[in-house]
Parts: structure tokens; C-alpha cells; sequence
């Protein structure tokens, strides 16, 4: 991926010395132009997310039968994202948005309302996010992230990765779960593309691929664009409609999220009353501390190591780590996401972290925190254009992370794969993300297998001892299931 050329900058997009100076524009090889197309194409990619959001935590009936309502959990979810993602580029000055993590998000609706209200889970994620702030402040989470080895933080980004485009098959239909033990997953329908918007993102994924191989500027964005063009007028014609009907019919060869049409009404007014909406200690009166504890406990370890994992993909898919891994303004970094969690549990929106789909704008060429004001604008913008943010499918975007996906495995020669005792751990890395459908259990597979492995093979005096606190932690995190049955 290379960055733009002196041509590029040439026509006409020369950033004012204000902008440039303060985002570092033409020191990272960028443009205004180039930023701009990069925020939009981010956006794009993470639109789905004030849908799917208040899909799942709507879905979610707390332990007294309350439920949050669609409309308010699509207004907060973009309102939050808008104003993190804007917050982290300007103080971080780097391309990466924010949003609901998905793995929490599910984690609040599925695992905790179930035994608290809604107020008092989102209290807990307030929790989990002032303890991750307080760890970036104290500098124990740059700690951390320096302790890790450059071979499993370039495997990090090489599952996520991975980890990005198995979401885009299974987002486009293109993998499907088939229902048996074995295999548990296969092509399409029956062992086929049976549904028009599978083949839809096919053709998408084909098209940015030649355009990206072609070097055609915007390629990526432009892809993205005409597959949605051609989604529309697709469902004009043949009027294919949603997968999951309101009254839980079930249509096999209709979109998976949202159905590419235009709407009949553009603005819709933002319902912003789930802000403030939460009970910072009312669970631990509910479920008692202990029970209370190991749910903050889940929260912190899945941000945390989500968040530390996304951050060095990203940074080392845009070319701004160092040969550490590590990537400018870090503690900045890992304070500002530690308050997307306070932020995500304040509005009820569930806990904001940086998002993997950022990685679809730096393939689009975005280096700087500009692009983060691009897509956070668009953001808050999509409050009021809840109608017009569901134009594009899912199927559509999720060609951008197919893409994006290879663009990131690309990373693994860095790695020396002949040393068996560094190959493992990688290996495990590599694959336990995409597998498990979580960052941070790849991060965890990764960590242990790493300490064990290095130190019994001869190589433990090279382990820091921060990354043996960590793996032991993670031992912990996989047995919290047994652990708390034995406690009660």
C-alpha cells in the first residue's frame, strides 16, 4: 500500500500550514483529499453499526423485563461515535474511529442484563472504562503494550486481519454457519451463492480488488459506491427486501441488515434521552460484589486487549509504528479509549473502543487524525439521517473488509518463521481470532502459549515479567466460567 504521490499532493490539495502542521498531513505522505476520501470510506465501512447496535441491545430484556428502545439506541450510538471518533483524531492526530464494540455490546445484552437493569450494566461498563483510563494514566497499560514481543504484536495484526475478513464473508452471506457439527460452516446456501446480495458483494469485492491492483485513487471508495449504486437499483427492480421480517418471517434471498432503497423521509429529530441513563453501583446491591466484580473483570479484559490489538494493526497497517510496535502519541491513545468506554456506559450506547474498520480508510490512504473528523462528523450527521445511513448493505461494506483483510495479512513476513517456539504462539494468535470471533481471546491463545512455550524451550529470561502477570490473567479470563461456579 503506498502513500500518495507528489503528483497526488500537486492537484491542488496541498493542505493550509495550520491543518498540516497540527495533523502531520504531509510528513505521514498524505493529502486533504486523501484524508477526506479515507474518513468517508471508514464511514461507510462502520455505518452498519447505528443499526446493529440498538438491534442488539433492543434485543436485550434486563433482569426486571425493560428493554431500550431501537430509536434511542440508534440516536446515542451515533451521537458517541461521532464525538469519540472526533476527540481521538484530535488528540491522537491518527486515522482510527470509533465506535460500540461489538463483542461488548453482545456481552451486556446476552450475559449481564439477565442478572441486572439496564442502567446498572451500563454502570459496570463506566467502571470499565475508568479503570482503563486509570491504568493508561498510571502508564501500566503503555506498559503492557511495550512488554509484548514484535512477533506477536505483527501476529496480532495479522489475525486481526484475518479476523476482519471472516466478518466480511459471514456479513455478505458468503460463509454461512450450516446448522451440523461438522463442518460447522460452509459456502453460501447448500454449498453455493444462492442469494443476489452475496453475489452482489462478489462482484464489489472483484471491482475494488481490480481498482486497488490498477492503482486508481479512490479506488476503494469508488468500489464501495458503485456496489451500492447497483444494490439499489437491484432492489428497485426485483425488490428483494430484508432477510428478517418484523414478524419474524424469514425471506433466505433478501439482505442480511439493510435494505439498499431510498427512503421516503431523510431527517429524522434524534431521541437523546438514554444519555445519562445509567446506575454506577446498583448492581453490586443486585448480584452482591463478587458476581459484580467478574463481570468488570470480563469488560476490562475483552476492552483492553481488544483495544491494544486493533491499535497495533492499525498502526502498523498505516505505516506509523516503529520497530517496536509502537505508534506515535500511545498514552494519549490509550487514555482517550479508555473514555470511549466511560462514554459508551454515560449514553448507554455500550462501550466505544477503536474499530477494525478503520483499517478501510488507511487502506484508502488515510495517515491522520483529519480523517477521524471526517467520519465523526458523518457520525453525528447520521442522528438526523438514521434513514439515509441504511442505504448501504451490509453485503456491500463487507467487500471493503475483505479487502482490508488481505491488505493486513500481507504483514506476516515480518515474522521469522522458522523458530518453532515463536511459530506456535503465532500460529495460535493467527488463528484463535478469526475462530473464536474475538480479539482477545487470539490475544490470550497468543500470550500464554508464548510465556509457556519460550520459557520451557530455554528463552524465558527474555520474557518480560509484566507479560507472565498478563498471561496468567488470561488463564484466569478462561476459566471465569468454573471460577465462578466454585465461588458461588
Amino acid at each position: 500500500m503506498s502513500a500518495p504521490t507528489s503528483a497526488d499532493q500537486a492537484e491542488g490539495t496541498t493542505p493550509a500550514r495550520g491543518l498540516d502542521r497540527f495533523f502531520e498531513i504531509t510528513k505521514r505522505g498524505s493529502t486533504i483529499a486523501t484524508e477526506i476520501r479515507g474518513g468517508l470510506v471508514t464511514f461507510i465501512t462502520m455505518a452498519y453499526i447505528v443499526i446493529l447496535n440498538p438491534i442488539i441491545l433492543s434485543g436485550g430484556t434486563d433482569v426486571v423485563g425493560d428493554n431500550l428502545a431501537f430509536t434511542q439506541v440508534a440516536a446515542v450510538t451515533a451521537l458517541t461515535a461521532g464525538v469519540m471518533t472526533i476527540l481521538f483524531g484530535l488528540v491522537t492526530r491518527l486515522p482510527f474511529a470509533f465506535a460500540a464494540g461489538l463483542g461488548i455490546n453482545s456481552f451486556l445484552a446476552v450475559s449481564v442484563v439477565g442478572q441486572v437493569t439496564w442502567p446498572e450494566a451500563m454502570g459496570l461498563v463506566v467502571i470499565n472504562g475508568l479503570l482503563i483510563v486509570l491504568l493508561a494514566v498510571t502508564g501500566l497499560r503503555r506498559m503492557i503494550f511495550e512488554a509484548v514481543p514484535l512477533e506477536l504484536k505483527t501476529a496480532i495484526t495479522v489475525g486481526i486481519g484475518l479476523f476482519i475478513a471472516f466478518i466480511g464473508f459471514v456479513d455478505s452471506g458468503f460463509v454461512t454457519s450450516t446448522g451440523q457439527s461438522s463442518p460447522p460452516v460452509g459456502l453460501g446456501a447448500s454449498g453455493s451463492i444462492a442469494t443476489v446480495p452475496t453475489l452482489l458483494f462478489v462482484v464489489t469485492l472483484l471491482l475494488c480488488g481490480v481498482l486497488m491492483a490498477l492503482k486508481i485513487k479512490g479506488g476503494l471508495l469508488i468500489g464501495l459506491l458503485s456496489g451500492t449504486v447497483l444494490a439499489i437499483i437491484v432492489e428497485a427492480i426485483w425488490n428483494l427486501g430484508p432477510k428478517f421480517g418484523a414478524d419474524g418471517t424469514v425471506n433466505p434471498g433478501g439482505w442480511s441488515l439493510s435494505v439498499p432503497e431510498l427512503p421516503a423521509s431523510w431527517v429524522s429529530l434524534p431521541d437523546l434521552s438514554l444519555v445519562g441513563q445509567f446506575d454506577l453501583f446498583g448492581s453490586f446491591g443486585r448480584i452482591g460484589a463478587l458476581a459484580a466484580t467478574m463481570l468488570i473483570f470480563t469488560l476490562l479484559f475483552t476492552n483492553f486487549f481488544d483495544a491494544m490489538g486493533t491499535f497495533t494493526g492499525l498502526s502498523r497497517e498505516a505505516g506509523l509504528a516503529d520497530e517496536k510496535g509502537n505508534f506515535p502519541r500511545l498514552k494519549s491513545a490509550l487514555v482517550v479509549e479508555g473514555i470511549g468506554a466511560v462514554a459508551g456506559g454515560a449514553t448507554s450506547a455500550s462501550s466505544n473502543t477503536v474499530f477494525i474498520e478503520s483499517a478501510s480508510g488507511i487502506g484508502e490512504g488515510a495517515r491522520t487524525g483529519l480523517a477521524n473528523l471526517v467520519t465523526g462528523v458523518l457520525f453525528l450527521l447520521a442522528m438526523f439521517l438514521t434513514p439515509l445511513t441504511s442505504i448501504v448493505p451490509t453485503e456491500i461494506a463487507a467487500a471493503a473488509l475483505v479487502i482490508v483483510g488481505a491488505l493486513m495479512m500481507s504483514q506476516i513476513r515480518h515474522i521469522d518463521l522458522t523458530e518453532l517456539s515463536a511459530l506456535i504462539p503465532v500460529f495460535l494468535t493467527v488463528t484463535v481470532m478469526p475462530l473464536t470471533y474475538s480479539i482477545a481471546n487470539g490475544i490470550g491463545a497468543g500470550f500464554i502459549s508464548w510465556v509457556v512455550i519460550r520459557s520451557l524451550s530455554g528463552k524465558g529470561k527474555k520474557i518480560s515479567p509484566l507479560l507472565w502477570v498478563v498471561a496468567a490473567g488470561f488463564v484466569v479470563y478462561f476459566a471465569r466460567g468454573p471460577i465462578e461456579v466454585l465461588l458461588g
